[in-house]
């Protein structure tokens, strides 16, 4: 088994804020797997405050690398818990399945469905936060770039504020844009019920993680209206099955670099969809190697409504040329097999 590891480091075209801190750039690893007799690629670039740290992602891929070689990838799987070292799984996950893509001579999300044909997936705009005007400006800009669904952030302001912004951004671009929200888990639950009543004036599709990520009750209680709830930061707090036991979310925001890899994420969309609940599949801000591969997941699910995948222009840098560009609200999916992308070309120098 010869597993590769390539440390890399992109700088963000403006730094982003979280909840671990400011990010000035994306730090992470290429990740190289000999198998089947190709060369898969995958992507470790872990998220402080969402999977684990750099230190702890580099230890994993060397304990992956260092595993016996005789047990193959299983072997290698077994060094990579998705709960403690989910970026580093991706990345060896995201490899191994390039490869076998590769070696079946199929797209990798026809890998995972055969007889699934998909040549783009639809994807939705994100705008920050801002006064009115400004807010109803961006997303106008994004209507402009051919987008029909927009996510805006919310809760930095008061729900009064924020509802004056959506408010604004109705007026500007009309009823046809399907609106969502994102609170990042800042709202109590009287804030959130507050702000479902006005949303849902306002013919919001879903707000995300309107309450903190440990509050899966609160979630379930505020479903059943017509603003649907998605769960993002609760999946890194708690295991998918819990949440879909407890009837918490209409919508699943799914992060293959959280979860654990590709796999994981795309079987994870089908059991959410077995029980009434639709999956989206997102980015963490990703260099093109790990967008891709969520775009493939993407494109693997029928019928799959708006996700967060265009987020390559937050980067100064990519470790290779994207070959799945966005064109009116739509990311195209890359046919060739694999990723889409030769391991040979992917470079932190690209």
């Amino acid at each position: 088994m010869t597993l590769r590891t390539t440390p890399f480091s992109l700088p963000l075209a403006t730094p982003l804020s979280t909840a671990a801190g400011t990010i000035e750039a994306r730090e992470g690893f290429v990740v190289r797997y000999d198998h089947r007799g190709e060369v898969g690629v995958g992507e470790a670039t872990p998220l402080p405050g969402w999977t684990e740290s750099l230190t702890d992602c580099e230890a994993g891929l060397a304990a992956a690398a260092a595993a016996d070689p005789e047990g193959g990838h299983t072997a290698a799987m077994l060094e990579l818990d998705a709960a403690a070292v989910p970026a580093a799984r991706h990345g060896f996950a995201t490899a191994l399945l390039d490869a076998d893509a590769r070696a079946d001579g199929v797209p990798l999300y026809r890998w995972f469905d055969a007889d699934r044909t998909c040549e783009s997936v639809p994807v939705n705009a994100t705008v920050g936060d801002a006064p009115p005007a400004e807010t109803a400006d961006a997303v106008a800009e994004a209507v402009g770039a051919g987008f029909d669904c927009c996510k805006l952030k919310v809760g930095a302001r008061s729900v009064e504020a924020d509802l004056d912004r959506l408010r604004a951004v109705r007026e500007r671009v009309g009823d046809d844009l399907t609106l969502r929200a994102d609170a990042n888990g800042a709202w109590s639950r009287t804030d959130a019920e507050r702000a479902l009543d006005g949303l849902a004036a306002l013919g919001v599709d879903y707000v995300e993680q309107p309450l903190p990520a440990d509050d899966v009750a609160g979630h379930a209680a505020l479903r059943g209206g017509p603003v649907g709830i998605a769960l993002d930061e609760s999946l890194a707090e708690r295991r998918v099955d819990a949440v879909l036991a407890a009837d918490a979310a209409d919508v699943l925001v799914l992060k293959p670099m959280v979860l654990g890899g590709p796999g994981n994420a795309h079987t994870l969309a089908i059991r959410a969809r077995e029980r009434g609940v639709e999956p989206v599949v997102t980015t963490t801000v990703d260099a093109v190697v790990a967008r891709l591969a969520a775009l493939h997941v993407a494109a693997a699910i029928p019928d799959v409504r708006a996700c967060g995948l265009a987020t390559g222009d937050r980067l100064a840098g990519d470790l290779a040329e994207d070959p799945a560009p966005v064109a009116d609200g739509r990311m195209s999916v890359p046919e060739t097999p694999g990723l889409g992308v030769d391991a040979a070309e992917v470079s932190p120098d690209a």
